[in-house]
């Protein structure tokens, strides 16, 4: 335990998500020694995220006006929507170069045990926006994880009655990866999602 300032600034820095005690004294020390101008860049960029950074207010998205640039591209298919959990999943998938849709980021995925429920994601504005008749496929890319798979199944049974091509991202072997160190439910997925070559 250390005293004043620095005691601050590392129970602060343990609050952010993934930055354990140690992570934090590391990333304080790293701070105190840093170069003034270093510091000063540092925390004028954390100032600006919170002036300036906002959520699309039509995808929620991050953006820094009222439709962020996917939004705003007229080249993007509005027949395509592809709902994420986070706007770091818009990211990775933007990455692959592969997708020329639309997105929604939903906020979160369905957990019980945390006390999140449909009514604390962004299904009812998914829901306008499917409404609006431009969308034909429906791309579910929630986390292949207990709480992304439940998201996942309730937006199908949501977006059933639509009429709406429902699909979901393949899962399995990841590239590199060895058979034998694959897990029985990732192995029966590959198996599933499998293709002729």
């Amino acid at each position: 335990m250390y005293e004043g300032a620095i005691q601050d600034l590392i129970d602060e820095l343990g609050r952010l998500p993934g930055v354990g005690p140690k992570s934090a004294q590391r990333i304080a020390f790293h701070v105190l020694a840093a170069d003034p101008a270093d510091v000063k860049r540092l925390a004028q960029a954390l100032q600006r995220v919170k002036d300036l950074v906002r959520f699309c207010t039509r995808c929620y998205n991050v953006a820094e006006a009222d439709l962020c640039r996917i939004c705003r591209d007229p080249r993007r298919s509005d027949e395509v929507f592809c709902v994420v959990e986070e706007p770091k999943d818009v990211v990775a998938i933007e990455r692959t170069g592969e997708f020329r849709g639309r997105y929604h980021v939903l906020g979160g995925a369905i957990n019980p045990l945390e006390g999140i429920g449909p009514d604390s994601l962004r299904i009812r504005e998914l829901m306008t926006r499917l409404a609006e008749g431009t969308c034909k496929e429906l791309i579910l890319a929630t986390d292949p994880n207990t709480e992304g798979e439940a998201t996942a199944t309730y937006l199908a049974l949501m977006v059933k009655p639509m009429g709406l091509t429902v699909t979901r991202l393949a899962s399995g072997l990841p590239v590199g990866g060895d058979l034998e160190y694959a897990d029985e439910i990732t192995l029966g997925r590959a198996f599933e999602g499998r293709r002729a070559v």
